[in-house]
């Protein structure tokens, strides 16, 4: 019977969504559920959560709850994390401090400064997970949702005797699907490969019958000028030739040629702040789903599919499936350092998760990605380090920050985020 561990289970359309997964797959259906979280309040409405979904499949799981960590993960055979360190308050100042300089933000959670410091916050708590199941599951699996994406697993195998460490985002999924639909081929019929960093990724092969299907997105793109031809990530596609894997919003602030000036977030119709516009949903969704449970009313049942629950039942069962990972490099792209955390193609089975080289990337991609690169790498190292010069530099380099703000005002901006943050970083990066 495997032990499945939910880190951050207060994280309730996560938990909802996995435990679908995992509780109507037959053979994981007699899992031990270990669920997590350090807010007592969001524990219990997880409990229910999973006692509801228990009941309603007729899994017969085990259920258990820990507010200590440790306990939740001793034992563990596959720990997913969904933690989001300071929740709501923390995101709100990572976008109202910036503001206050004329930094605009779209998400805010993977480079940019708000990457940077929701970087600087949750890697140490990652450090102590890696450190906590080295100690006692060291032969589990850490499946990693939260962001960012590229620091974390990278901070983990880098920062701590544990290596076993795989993260899982939706975005190469939804962006096959998305293209899929815009050329009017099913998608079990056309060969993808993608790689590169999460979020900035690029499909590199998009063909059906050996046939490109590029030339097929082109012309629907030109037919679209209003709809297709208005978004970031497609105007990307257009100058770089490969398309990206990131929703427009996002994309735009990973580069410099958008957030800062007024008419490109008209032209592109970027939303500013939409990040915390849909924090805000999630804490009405959240509020909505404990009265369902309150009422005694309960919730439905279907199967999500989702990335971990797939990776779980492959690696207990055998099936074989071919997901999307960020790992350590170690060459799977060769153009790109070993040591950094790239997101590539990777075959799961009973023996594990097992990542496909991909070789290099186009010079064109491989440029956006070093760029990407640099803001990951010296944050990551400001943390394993504490060495608040580098939180500096990673923000000077920043693509969006460079563009807008001058060096004096990152540096002014940076220590603000530093103090507002202070309780919930590193000792070596918070004094003056």
């Amino acid at each position: 019977m495997a032990k499945i561990t939910l880190i951050g289970a207060g994280s309730v359309e996560f938990t909802r969504n996995l435990l679908a997964d995992i509780l109507t797959f037959p053979e994981l259906r007699q899992s031990r559920i270990a669920l997590h979280d350090i807010q007592p309040d969001r524990l219990q409405t997880a409990v229910a959560i999973a006692r509801h979904t228990n009941q309603k499949t007729g899994a017969g799981a085990t259920i258990e709850t820990h507010l200590d960590r440790r306990a939740a993960l001793d034992g563990a055979d596959y720990v997913v994390n969904e933690i989001q360190v300071g929740g709501y308050d923390a995101s709100l100042i990572d976008f109202r401090i910036p503001a206050k300089y004329g930094l605009r933000q779209t998400i805010g959670d993977t480079i940019g400064v708000g990457g940077i410091f929701r970087g600087l916050r949750t890697i140490p708590v990652m450090l102590g997970i890696g450190r906590d199941m080295a100690a006692l599951c060291p032969g589990a699996i850490l499946l990693n949702y939260a962001n960012p994406m590229a620091m974390i697993p990278w901070a983990v195998y880098a920062g701590t005797p544990f290596g076993n460490v795989v993260g899982v985002c939706h975005s190469v999924r939804d962006t096959h699907a998305f293209l899929a639909k815009t050329v009017g081929v099913p998608e079990d019929e056309i060969a993808f490969t993608t790689a590169g960093f999460n979020h900035q990724a690029f499909v590199l092969r998009f063909e059906r019958n050996g046939e490109s299907l590029y030339p097929m997105l082109d012309e629907a793109i030109a037919r679209d000028p209003e709809g297709l031809g208005r978004r970031v990530r497609v105007e990307i596609y257009r100058r770089f030739g490969y398309f990206p894997t990131e929703s427009s919003e996002h994309s735009a602030e990973y580069v410099p040629w958008f957030m800062g000036r007024d008419e490109e977030v008209a032209r592109y119709r970027i939303p500013v702040d939409e990040y915390l516009r849909r924090c805000e949903e999630n804490l009405g969704e959240y509020d909505e789903m404990k009265a369902l449970i309150a009422s005694g009313r309960g919730f439905g049942v279907e199967p999500t599919h989702e990335l971990a629950s797939n990776i779980i039942h492959s690696m207990v069962t055998g099936t074989r499936r071919v997901e999307y990972v960020n790992v350590r490099n170690g060459g799977l792209i060769s153009s790109l350092p070993a040591e950094c955390c790239v997101e590539v193609p990777a075959l799961v089975d009973r023996g594990g998760v097992r990542p496909i080289a991909v070789g290099a990337l186009p010079s064109q991609c491989a440029a956006l990605n070093r760029t990407f690169l640099n803001v990951v790498e010296l944050t990551v190292r400001a943390v394993l380090e504490e060495r608040r010069d580098l939180v500096y530099q990673a923000a000077y380099v920043d693509p969006n920050a460079a563009a807008n703000l001058t060096l004096d005002q990152i540096r002014s901006m940076c220590d603000e985020l530093l103090e507002a943050h202070s309780e919930l970083l590193p000792g070596g990066l918070r004094g003056g």
